[in-house]
């Protein structure tokens, strides 16, 4: 069965880090681009950053650049996302996505993702 699994979420204070994971199992992510989204209530689901298959290309949101970093790594079958700097209005369910393709290229919108993980809980609150 073909799965993303997403961890590192939590409660942190403004101004503090996390580290997001998404692990994949049943498949490889070798040529997989992978995508971070959240979806804060009441809220669209926004792209965050993704990352192609080797990790060669990044996007990030606009809200995000300088505080989020997007990595990979092939050998664990996982991708990660640094967050630093955290905002109250980070606060959002983050989910990692994933679709297959041989092209050096990633999606910052959802419509062209196939698999999804469960998402992970991440609010920012003192």
């Amino acid at each position: 069965q073909l799965q993303l699994v997403e961890s590192g979420g939590g409660l942190v204070q403004p101004g503090g880090s996390l580290r997001l994971s998404c692990a994949a199992s049943g498949f490889t992510l070798d040529y997989y681009s992978i995508g971070w989204f959240r979806q804060a209530p009441g809220k669209e689901r926004e792209g965050v950053s993704c990352i192609s298959s080797t990790g060669g290309s990044t996007n990030y949101a606009d809200s995000v650049k300088g505080r989020f970093t997007i990595s990979r790594d092939n050998a664990k079958n996982t991708v990660y996302l640094q967050i630093n700097s955290l905002k109250p209005e980070d606060t959002a369910i983050y989910y990692c996505a994933a679709f297959w393709t041989v092209q050096a290229m990633c999606l910052m919108s959802g419509l062209g993702y196939d698999y999804w993980g469960q998402g992970t809980q991440v609010t920012v609150s003192s």
